[in-house]
């Protein structure tokens, strides 16, 4: 199944506060992304209809939302409403999508980077990054931990450390912080995450 086919199938099947990774207060993003830049041009990459967009507006960041599922992000306009309009959503595939070069001061991911198994996808990401971020630009990212399970939504992801990222990222990104993060899920059982922020050199 296609990757776009797989996640509207999820999100048909689950409210958009009924699968895992949702989060009613998605608070150590906002803290980094917060200590990253109080004021700036922030991507949400695979934000689907996660409520950082509704709280990033609130703080008065430019905020762009992708996302591969077309229902999650017309779930996340629906809530939003008339604030909505202040938000850029992109439909499409983090690894293929069209995005501006040199536009975000925050590229944020949460629960999108460990569903690249394949090198070659994770390559593909890292030059979408690259190109999009600005320089002196910052990461924040956040994936299953080494503690985290194997698998989420019948797929397969790979978990990593704070340093297991940092070498993927490569030596142009810093690590400035990271975090762990024990997320209770809807339906109460835990999944371990690792939080980290980088800045572009």
């Amino acid at each position: 199944m296609e990757r776009k086919q797989h996640w509207e199938k999820v999100y048909g099947l689950r409210a958009v506060d009924a699968v895992s990774w949702y989060q009613k207060n998605p608070r150590k993003s906002l803290d980094m992304i917060s200590s990253a830049c109080k004021k700036g041009a922030v991507i949400d990459v695979g934000g689907g209809a996660s409520v950082l967009a509704d709280r990033l507006v609130e703080l008065g960041y430019a905020v762009s939302v992708l996302d591969i599922s077309p229902r999650a992000l017309a779930a996340a306009k629906e809530r939003l409403g008339v604030a909505a309009s202040s938000v850029a959503w992109i439909e499409g595939d983090i690894n293929s999508v069209a995005l501006p070069e040199e536009a975000y001061d925050v590229w944020h991911d949460r629960a999108v980077f460990h569903f690249l198994t394949d090198k070659a996808d994770r390559s593909k990401y890292l030059d979408q990054l690259r190109r999009a971020l600005k320089p002196g630009g910052s990461v924040v990212i956040s994936t299953f931990s080494l503690a985290g399970p194997p698998k989420c939504s019948g797929l397969d992801v790979a978990r990593y450390s704070p340093e297991t990222l940092s070498k993927e990222f490569g030596k142009e990104f810093e690590l400035v912080e990271s975090k762990s993060e024990s997320h209770l899920t809807p339906f109460e059982t835990r999944q371990e995450f690792v939080y980290c922020r980088f800045k572009r050199r």
